[in-house]
């Protein structure tokens, strides 16, 4: 297997209703970059079987979550969340500026394992 360079891909809409870049995909890893808006928010859900990261690279991200998303914290430029496999969660921005995060999962393709979860859409 050759090494390779993965260029900024294409905008695209997850499931979790989060604005994306194409990046790397097809191996036993995954990365792409997260665009979100001010006050933008994904909704609630899960990634069954599939740990997940986030690095911050520009602007603050609130992370909740917990089986009634119970639990919050504050993700600033800089740092990084790790979200274990199967835990409810979503990411809203608090701020009034863009943010911008590199997002990986352990699965190929960053949509993968995904399950909705409308019932914490209120918490």
């Amino acid at each position: 297997m050759d090494c390779r360079v993965y260029r900024r891909g294409e905008r695209y809409e997850g499931a979790q209703g989060m604005t994306y870049f194409e990046g790397l995909s097809g191996s036993g890893i995954c990365m792409v970059e997260l665009e979100l808006p001010p006050g933008g928010r994904s909704r609630a859900h899960l990634h069954r079987g599939v740990e997940s990261a986030g690095y911050v690279i520009e602007g603050e991200l609130e992370m909740r979550w917990g089986a009634a998303l119970e639990h919050a914290d504050r993700v600033a430029a800089g740092e990084l969340a790790y979200i274990p496999p199967d835990v409810p969660h979503l990411v809203l921005n608090p701020t009034e500026e863009v943010t911008r995060a590199l997002v990986a999962h352990t699965a190929p393709d960053d949509q993968q394992g995904i399950e909705l979860l409308p019932e914490l859409e209120g918490a």
